[in-house]
């Protein structure tokens, strides 16, 4: 229970800093991809608040033996740079420079109801559902015979 309130809260808080950052409006996202015409830095801003909160948080919470809410830490272990992860950050990134918008501000961007975010989401999520089927892979139980 410990672990879910801690998680609603912290998206709660991540929304909030999206909406009062203006990050859930996909035309500051573009005009920060826009270098060579009405370039808006606000994106800068917010990305190096989120590092430097991230470099003092990391070093805060793995001071403690263990995480507030869990057993242990759970970080990745993977270093390594395949095709399957140069192939999502192309997607994403096009996607992202196309709408202006990545999952994060799309679902804080909800609660305003544009309209192009309720197109999005849904397109985002059924995009995230055939991603987790390919990945998984052909299942020898797909195949039924009549």
């Amino acid at each position: 229970m410990k672990t879910a309130l801690s998680a609603l809260l912290s998206g709660l808080l991540f929304g909030a800093g999206l909406a009062i950052s203006g990050m859930t409006n996909t035309a500051r996202v573009q005009g920060f991809l826009d270098l060579f015409g009405a370039w808006d830095p606000t994106l800068a801003f917010v990305m190096g608040s989120g590092l430097l909160v991230t470099t003092f948080g990391y070093r805060l919470v793995f001071r403690n033996p263990k995480p507030l809410f869990a057993e242990r830490f759970s970080l990745p272990t993977r270093a390594d740079i395949d095709a399957r992860l140069l192939g999502g950050a192309a997607i994403f990134g096009v996607g992202w420079g196309l709408v202006g918008y990545c999952p994060g501000p799309a679902l804080a961007g909800l609660s305003y109801g544009y309209p192009q975010t309720l197109v999005f989401v849904p397109a985002m999520i059924a995009g995230l559902l055939l991603a987790q089927r390919i990945s998984a892979g052909p299942r020898s139980n797909q195949l039924r015979h009549a």
